[in-house]
């Protein structure tokens, strides 16, 4: 027998939104499972509104039908409801991992969000070649071997990883660059890799390397150091001092890395402490990364949500999310309860794949670490909101600047890159009331075949018509926060009317259009700033409105010139002879070997190139006809 609907209101609703949105969600009703599962809102253009678990779906959604029992914030949520949509699920606990996966997704703007657009660095042992390689990684883990982190920073992982270099000699080289080597490079002369490309190393002693790096990473630190320091000591023992040297620069090195802990706790091995801070306003988490029980560092976060909602709601909801995409530690240690705390243990456990306990100290080393760390909250957020209050007047200054309606909620910034019209890219950059807004920063490579090399100006027009293209199509209403208010060029006169002259044809003009150039010289201080109907105009030389504007410029110009040097050093790292199929490592190391370039190889005849070890007749005829399609 089918559970009964609970009568979807106690009095009737005035007509309105909020009466049409009870109305769908009581048809929605109708047919809403009994199980556990997930719920989501939808507004009239079918966008989430809202992503919502539950133990018992129908039980739990008809809470909506009776809006003067919600508060106004999820009054307004459902009056914007048009449509409804409903997974089930086994368990409540898969529920909870689908909602933390679709709100980190679909940002609805009425959940709880948080908005972590960086993965973490982490050290990577490969298992994918016969000489494994310790480098550092960022991402999906899709190459087979050991992960070790998360670190907090790119910092402290190199840190780490040139410490680990030095005491287990490892190669950090790339596969490529490993297979094209016959001597030593610079590494082996500073004591960082035991040269295994030039064979000055055995296999059984490095894989003896790569197994005392693995221990250490996963724990074993001390059990590592004291294997080393037998051996150092039973080198010198023998007087053989050169070896004993070795290890005792191996040890200092593993010395080093545990040596640059600011702060620990007894018992803690591998944990994330987490720690939640509110005030004016704003809330800081802060998590700190505790690995092997070594401190990996710690990163600060500011979740979006209502004033309303009580802090364990926020940090089983920032829990949930900051573990959708990460593997849990074997704990995790909060200065708040988490709202429905078993059940995010469990989610979490499922997560990992093993247990993972969610604990809220009270006594002990573990609460003063705990602390600690929303100590460091707490000043996290204090210097976020001096930040803020000095980004608003900033903003209010520019706007003044500029003749804007109102300080500019979105700045999007301009600049080009290229050496003399070579891999030439297009930088975007943003920034808002909270200041650089990284995830939304953008790269043009730009396409164009017909553009004369060095063109500034079509570069520009290229870049700016791409963007503002994809944005009307993406964003249409401009709801979603796609726009900017004003737009700012790195260049004079001459950018400011390709700008203009883009947006003329787009049927933009609602957009604030400034090109910012130089002064004489090149000079810092005296930048002129160009607008459409404007004189050309400066601003004092110690204007703070005007050091703003610079560092927005310079972080374009920083973030195009990084692109363009990451684009050419992609560039110069691929060979002519990557693109041939048939010619793996070895053989592209014997014909570099044979004749010294990959234009010497372009340019052999059949003859030669069968003459090389290794490269039959007909992988030469194969090697020939690729650079020689018209025979």
């Amino acid at each position: 027998m089918s559970e009964p609907i609970i009568p979807p209101v106690e009095s009737p609703l005035p007509d309105g939104p909020l009466a049409q949105g009870v109305a769908v969600i009581a048809r929605n009703l109708e047919t809403m499972p009994s199980s556990p599962g997930v719920y989501r809102m939808l507004n009239a253009k079918g966008e989430p509104l809202y992503v919502g678990k539950a133990k018992n779906l129908k039980k739990r959604v008809v809470a909506y039908t009776r809006p003067e029992r919600q508060t106004l914030r999820i009054q307004r949520m459902i009056a914007e409801t048009m449509a409804m949509e409903v997974i089930t699920t086994h368990t409540e606990v898969e529920a909870l991992l689908l909602e933390s996966n679709l709100i980190k997704t679909l940002g609805p703007r009425y959940n709880i969000l948080l908005k972590d657009d960086k993965s973490f660095p982490e050290i990577l042992i490969t298992a994918d070649h016969d000489w494994p390689q310790i480098v550092k990684h960022r991402g999906a883990h899709n190459r087979k071997g050991e992960y070790f982190g998360p670190f907090a920073s790119a910092g402290a992982v190199n840190q780490t990883l040139a410490a680990l270099q030095r005491a287990f000699l490892l190669r950090s080289c790339s596969d490529q660059v490993f297979a094209t080597r016959t001597r030593p490079c610079l590494l082996f002369q500073i004591k960082r890799c035991a040269a295994p490309c030039a064979d000055r190393i055995d296999k059984d002693t490095y894989e003896g390397l790569v197994a005392e790096a693995r221990a250490f990473l996963s724990g074993q630190s001390q059990a590592v150091q004291q294997g080393l320091v037998a051996r150092m000591e039973a080198a010198s023992a023998m007087m053989e001092y050169e070896e004993a040297a070795v290890f005792r620069d191996r040890i200092r090195a593993l010395t080093r890395i545990q040596a640059h802990q600011d702060i620990h706790a007894a018992g803690v091995v591998e944990a994330d402490v987490v720690a939640m801070f509110q005030g004016g306003g704003l809330t800081c988490v802060q998590v700190f990364f505790f690995r092997s029980g070594c401190n990996y560092g710690n990163r600060a976060y500011f979740p979006q949500h209502a004033q309303d909602q009580e802090p364990g709601e926020v940090m089983a909801a920032f829990l949930g999310q900051f573990y959708a995409d990460k593997r849990p530690p074997a704990e995790v240690l909060t200065n708040i309860e988490p709202a429905e705390q078993a059940i995010v243990a469990s989610a979490l456990s499922a997560k990992a794949g093993r247990k993972v306990v969610v604990a809220w100290p009270q006594r002990g080393d573990k609460r003063r670490l705990v602390d600690h760390v929303a100590d460091n909250a707490r000043e996290a957020l204090g210097r976020r909101l001096a930040e803020s209050s000095a980004q608003a007047k900033l903003l209010d200054g520019a706007a003044e600047l500029f003749g804007l309606d109102g300080p500019p909620a979105r700045i999007e910034v301009y600049d080009n890159s290229h050496i003399q019209g070579t891999n030439a890219v297009g930088a975007m950059i943003v920034a808002g009331p909270d200041g650089l807004m990284k995830s939304a920063y953008r790269t043009f490579n730009i396409r164009s075949t017909e553009l004369t090399p060095g063109d500034d100006y079509a570069m520009m027009r290229e870049v700016l018509t791409r963007r503002f293209q994809r944005a009307r199509k993406e964003d249409p209403d401009r709801d979603k926060g796609l726009w900017p208010d004003l737009v700012l060029i790195d260049g004079g006169q001459g950018q400011l009317a390709v700008a203009v002259e883009v947006f003329a044809e787009l049927g933009l003009d609602d957009v604030a259009l400034v090109a910012i150039a130089k002064g004489p010289d090149r000079n810092a201080g005296r930048e002129q700033f160009f607008m459409e109907g404007r004189t050309p105009f400066m601003l004092p030389p110690r204007d703070p409105v005007l050091y703003f504007l610079q560092r927005l410029r310079d972080e374009a110009h920083r973030f195009a010139i990084g692109t363009h040097r990451a684009r050419r050093a992609k560039g110069l790292q691929t060979s002519p002879l990557d693109e041939v199929a048939g010619i793996g490592a070895k053989r592209k190391k014997a014909l570099l070997h044979h004749f010294g370039s990959a234009r010497e190889v372009a340019a052999a005849g059949l003859a030669d190139l069968s003459a090389v070890p290794g490269i039959s007749q007909a992988i030469a005829k194969k090697i020939y006809d690729h650079f020689h399609p018209h025979g």
